[in-house]
């Protein structure tokens, strides 16, 4: 029979052993604020100023849309948004509403090549998304047409359905739809505008039908703002032969905030 205080004692020398490893890292690369970048305990984490800053978006929410409600309306009960322009795609949720410290995570990612901050910022969009996940078949990213993707050279979308699938288990699959369309970038653009330029940019890759036929797919972009984009991809999808699609964002303009030179969304 295994001695148990041997037990503990190796697994404390393992303990202290991982955090001597990491101390170099630690000191070259402090852990920083994911909103501010000032200096915290541990990464991934924010700093006492920013985290009041960051509004989770929890329930009761239209079970379609995902947006809040002010106080619970009852099972079953949709949004004004989901009754009067139903979407292509089954639910859509979002871990945090878009502005303040969200806004500015979105930014570093898209624009300033935090990638270091998407495993974290798929660890809210996990919990908030915990019951598409459960019913999910695979995960994919809003894609990027390939001239924007060499110019950027990664895809904040796809970052962070990485880390999502990485997180949740379920296969990932970043080439299942592209982009066949070179479309304007959405900010500045109306509502409507925004429909009309996404329109026909999306097609699932031949060599991924049978990937995606009958299946439930989850798909993972930053910022939901007007929907345009992701209701483009989801009707694609179906389109291609998924069975379903939801859609899981870490962020969400909430229906009424939406101003058309909303920065940093697509």
């Amino acid at each position: 029979m295994a001695d148990p205080v041997h037990k503990i004692k190796t697994s404390a020398v393992q303990d202290m052993t991982r955090q001597a490893l990491a101390w170099p890292a630690r000191l070259l690369f402090p852990p920083v604020c994911a909103g501010c970048r000032r200096h915290v305990s541990q990464p991934g984490v924010l700093c006492g100023a920013c985290w009041p800053k960051l509004r989770l978006l929890e329930k009761p929410w239209c079970p379609v849309m995902g947006t809040p409600f002010t106080h619970d309306m009852g099972e079953g009960f949709l949004s004004a948004e989901a009754i009067a322009d139903p979407p292509p795609f089954e639910r859509a949720r979002a871990a945090v509403i878009y502005s303040g410290v969200a806004r500015q995570m979105v930014q570093g990612l898209k624009y300033q090549d935090r990638t270091d901050l998407a495993p974290w910022m798929a660890n809210w969009m996990v919990r908030a998304g915990a019951e598409l996940i459960a019913e999910a078949d695979l995960v994919v990213p809003v894609p990027l047409h390939w001239r924007r993707f060499f110019r950027r050279q990664f895809n904040q979308s796809a970052e962070l359905g990485r880390a999502v699938a990485k997180l949740s288990g379920l296969p990932f699959s970043p080439s299942a739809i592209k982009r066949v369309k070179l479309t304007r970038q959405q900010v500045g653009l109306e509502r409507h505008e925004r429909e009309e330029n996404v329109r026909a940019a999306f097609r699932v890759a031949p060599d991924a039908e049978i990937e995606i036929a009958g299946r439930r797919v989850l798909v993972v972009d930053d910022v939901y703002t007007t929907g345009a984009t992701v209701r483009a991809v989801a009707k694609a999808l179906k389109r291609g032969g998924a069975g379903a699609v939801d859609v899981l964002t870490f962020a969400r303009v909430l229906p009424g905030d939406f101003r058309a030179d909303e920065s940093a969304t697509i």
